[in-house]
């Protein structure tokens, strides 16, 4: 029964009464125009935004501002231009920034920063500036500090949205091995039927509402 607006006097809510659930390990693409609401919902899911009223329920835990960065630790989100993510003056830098937030041990962060530029074949640029990077590049490495803190969910909102298509497909090769290999709980926002098609479970947003929901082609 998840609502929200983001002012009062919006005629429609962005948000209306949605419900929805989305099982551990399964990869789902929410689906829909521009303005349907589903940057809206991932925006709600990660405690990004706070509902006007329902309740978000993330691996167990129940959201709300006393627990919102307990459940952010369980949620990587990956935005459409990372460039707005970067901090670190470097890959191996930027990759490490919420472990060293959370009191990581040294060597510990240098082993999980070594495994996710491995994953996501990004190695040779640990010590590259993200800002010099190509695009496809500086997604890869948004996956990767996504992937650092070894969360349950991927939230990806519009990943392949400003890279070409070769680049695109190398990125949503990543989130099929992040789904198969690893079993990831994947979230795709995306408005394109191709790139749904690819993922388990299509979910349509439409004005606010969950319009229906079908089978993709993934495992």
């Amino acid at each position: 029964n998840l609502t929200f607006s983001y002012s009062a006097e919006e005629e429609r809510k962005t948000l209306d009464n949605v419900n929805l659930e989305i099982e551990a390990g399964q990869w789902v693409a929410l689906i829909g125009h521009n303005g349907s609401g589903k940057s809206t919902l991932a925006r709600c899911i990660d405690g990004l935004l706070m509902p006007e009223s329902g309740s978000i329920e993330v691996d167990g835990l129940h959201l709300t501002e006393e627990t919102v960065w307990d459940v952010r630790e369980r949620i990587g989100m990956v935005f459409q231009n990372p460039d707005n993510q970067f901090v670190g003056a470097d890959v191996e830098g930027d990759v490490a920034f919420g472990m060293e937030n959370r009191g990581i041990p040294r060597a510990e962060m240098q082993k999980r920063v070594k495994e996710v530029l491995e994953a996501v074949d990004m190695t040779a640029f640990a010590k590259h500036e993200p800002v010099r990077l190509s695009g496809g590049q500086k997604q890869r490495v948004a996956i990767a500090r996504a992937m650092a803190n070894d969360p349950a969910i991927i939230l990806a909102d519009e990943p392949t949205g400003a890279l070409d298509s070769t680049t695109g497909r190398m990125v949503m090769d990543l989130f099929h091995k992040l789904h198969e290999e690893e079993g990831k709980t994947i979230v795709l926002i995306t408005h394109s039927p191709e790139l749904a098609e690819e993922t388990e479970r299509i979910i349509t947003i439409k004005d606010g509402n969950v319009l229906g929901e079908r089978k993709g082609t993934a495992r």
